[in-house]
């Protein structure tokens, strides 16, 4: 019985291993990298979860194993929000700042190379603003979820009276 507890906490601590290293390497990646997943990025996520369930139950396809490091990842999930919560400070740490990639008309093109924004998905951005000139924009910041946010300059005010 007591070899059993064992063997189950090891799995508990190669998938909490798994967890941190997968989480990390996509950290890494950086916002616009996790933010925008398309088809390939879901293949690529089937995979790493194929490759690494080996790795946390040794090829064993036992139900128990499953159970326990199923469960294993829900409760890091859990500790993981409840660490945030308490911790609002650790979020900028773990998730990122927004980033200004555009700042009254003026490309900031050091950050967005440092973000892996292209032009283009600036320009998409703009034009789904109704904006076509870098110069028309305010303030552009790519979000923490990947997303770029679009303030457009106000029009000049007419002191001129009616």
């Amino acid at each position: 019985m007591r070899a059993m507890w064992f063997d189950l906490s090891v799995y508990v601590g190669k998938t909490a291993v798994v967890v941190l290293y997968l989480f990390l390497g996509y950290r890494l990646l950086g916002k616009r990298q996790v933010a925008q997943f398309n088809l390939y990025d879901l293949a690529a996520i089937i995979a790493i979860a194929n490759a690494v369930q080996n790795a946390m139950t040794r090829g064993k396809g036992d139900l128990v194993i499953g159970l326990v490091c199923s469960g294993t990842l829900i409760l890091i999930g859990w500790v993981f929000t409840r660490f945030m919560v308490k911790l609002p400070a650790t979020q900028n740490l773990v998730f990122g700042t927004p980033t200004i990639i555009l700042s009254d008309g003026k490309v900031l093109e050091d950050r967005m190379h440092r973000e892996c924004v292209t032009p283009e998905e600036l320009e998409t951005a703009m034009r789904q603003y109704g904006l076509c000139e870098p110069s028309e924009v305010a303030l552009a910041v790519l979000e923490i979820d990947g997303a770029i946010s679009i303030v457009p300059k106000r029009p000049a005010q007419s002191n001129e009276p009616n």
